[in-house]
Parts: structure tokens; sequence; C-alpha cells
């Protein structure tokens, strides 16, 4: 069990047996009455965001939650195939259950997968993801000075935008937090 006085960034709770991750968390203590904490927290089964608040001392549960490293091996329809690499077993995640994150998995991937009472729930990719440009509009020669950038397709569907320099077949290494072009891979 936590107590409010534990709250942080990132903590994941349980409430009324759902598992959720506290967003953003405030003390409270006006001048008269008892303390009180405001939360907002994310449903990690629905992605739903709560806006609960609790009485100071109040407790809540500890999830039953694991995060186990995974290799994305393929898609098939709205399915994404999954396998654990040390004993080999595989496991599939729904289209409903990536939370946008399927545009930046190619195969062989690694990422890590979050189970609730030993089911598959959701995954976090890396924080950084290499992919190459599959479609983009070529760069004019002596448009580098303004800084401009231009929308290219990644071979996962993801369109970035990404400096006038980049070209089609480059590979680039994109922050998957924001979206962003970070750099060319060599």
């Amino acid at each position: 069990m936590y107590e409010t006085s534990e709250f942080r960034r990132g903590l994941k709770i349980e409430i009324n047996g759902e598992p959720f991750v506290i967003i953003e968390f405030q003390h409270i203590k006006p001048g008269k009455g008892n303390a009180f904490t405001r939360t907002k927290i994310k449903s990690l089964l629905t992605g739903n965001v709560l806006e609960p608040t609790f009485k100071s001392g109040d407790k809540v549960g500890r999830p039953d939650l694991e995060e186990k490293e995974m290799q994305f091996l393929y898609r098939e329809g709205d399915a994404f195939h999954f396998m654990d690499t040390k004993n080999y077993e595989q496991q599939s995640l729904d289209i409903s259950q990536m939370q946008g994150n399927e545009i930046w998995l190619v195969e062989n991937t690694m990422v890590d997968v979050l189970f609730h009472n030993n089911k598959p729930i959701t995954l976090e990719v890396p924080t950084f993801v290499e992919l190459k440009v599959k479609k983009t509009d070529p760069g004019l020669r002596g448009d580098t000075a303004t800084g401009g950038t231009k929308p290219a397709t990644m071979e996962t569907g993801a369109v970035v935008s990404v400096p006038l320099f980049v070209n089609e077949g480059e590979r680039i290494r994109i922050d998957t937090r924001t979206g962003m072009y970070m750099e060319r891979v060599k």
C-alpha cells in the first residue's frame, strides 16, 4: 500500500483493481481543515485520465505489475506479436493497447512490455529509434540557410519533420517522446 505522502510522478498505483500511473500531484494544506492531495492519474488499461482527490493519510493499492524486455516480431492486422528473449514465449498486444507507439516499431526492436496480473497491457518503446526515410521531397541546393524543415514519411508510416538536407533512403534517429528528428545515422 502507498500513502499519499509517497506520491510522486510516474508512481504506479491501483484503485478498484485497475492500475494507474500518477501524472501530476499536489499536496495542499488549507488554513482550515485537513490536508489533501490533488492528483491527475492515467489508466494503464484504457488510457483514461482521472483527477481524484485523496485525504491526507489515505492509502492506495500497489498493483501487480511486471515489466519484461521483449522483441517485436511482426504485425498481423491489428495484433502486434512480441517474444521474450529469455524463454522464447510469445505475447501479442492489440492496437488499442499500443497507445500510438506502433509508429516506432520495426522488426527486432526491443521494447519493455508491461504486464498486469500476468497479462500484457501496454508497452514502452526505446527513447530513440533509427528509422529509414521512405518518402520525402528532395532538398534544393542553397535552401539550408533558413534552417527549414520538410515532412518525411518513415518506413513504419510515421511522419516526421526533417531538415531539408535529409533524402530518401537515409536512416535517421528520432526521439519517440516528441517525434522529433535528432540526427542522421551513418
